[in-house]
């Protein structure tokens, strides 16, 4: 009788923490995630959306933790609730073009906010109260604007690299208990948001120009789930301190 073996790419029994869970790539990492085996602990602002997340999950242990990260005391609660898990991925964040002498300090300070502080400082409080377990993960979610030229994107790029420098170092730091720490910078995926309506979403027409000069096309959120769940699962257990770009062959 042959004995079945169990993937190395599987979750199973793994509990995974998700920020920015309510919508977009946060949204469809929870999912996959959770059709992977794990159980979630998703976070996000908005109640509501937070809870159509948790009823396309699959499988059972699921819990929901509302809040805004940038607040200190929502992140301790988050850390306090949320329990032992084994890895995190960083979703929070927001995307908004700005030409460089139009930037104000106040929207730098929003981006950072959210975009920097929230994730370093929720990583912080995770390894202080050693809520991570041995051979557990964490994953930021940079951007390929990180590492690439985006005409408009100076500050969010800069958000985004950051990043990917603290993901270098903290790899280092957490080494010896096992604990691995990556990155994904992906570029143009089609989520709702990409085509919604506003002064500063990107045109139709400038979307078929993008589709026809990536060799791959644009990514999808499964793509981006997909490679998140390679750096929670154990496949990925020699891997730390790396930055995968995610971007459909563009960049060479």
């Amino acid at each position: 009788m042959m004995t079945a073996i169990s993937s190395p790419f599987s979750l199973a029994g793994k509990r995974i923490l998700v920020t920015g869970a309510s919508s977009g790539l946060g949204r469809q990492i929870a999912i996959s995630c959770a059709q992977s085996g794990a159980s979630l602990i998703i976070c996000g602002r908005n109640v509501e959306r937070l809870q159509e997340t948790l009823s396309q999950l699959t499988g059972e242990g699921h819990s929901v933790i509302a809040g805004d990260l940038t607040d200190d005391d929502v992140i301790a609660q988050t850390v306090e609730q949320a329990g032992s898990i084994d890895g995190v991925v960083h979703c929070t964040g927001i995307s908004v073009p700005m030409p460089a002498r139009m930037t104000k300090r106040e929207f730098m300070e929003r981006l950072y906010s959210i975009n920097v502080f929230t994730p370093q400082l929720l990583t912080a409080q995770l390894l202080l109260k050693n809520r991570i377990n041995k051979d557990g993960a964490i994953l930021f979610l940079s951007s390929i604007a990180a590492v690439r030229g985006v005409h408009g994107m100076s500050v969010y790029s800069g958000t985004k690299a950051a990043l990917i420098a603290a993901t270098r170092c903290l790899a280092l730091e957490t080494a010896k208990r096992g604990i691995r720490v990556n990155c994904l910078a992906p570029d143009l995926v089609e989520t709702p948001m990409l085509h919604g309506s506003g002064a500063n979403m990107p045109t139709e027409e400038w979307l078929d120009q993008q589709r026809a000069i990536h060799p791959l096309g644009l990514g999808t959120p499964d793509d981006v789930a997909h490679a998140a769940i390679f750096f929670l699962s154990s496949a990925s257990r020699w891997i730390t301190g790396t930055t995968l770009i995610m971007d459909g062959g563009i960049t060479h």
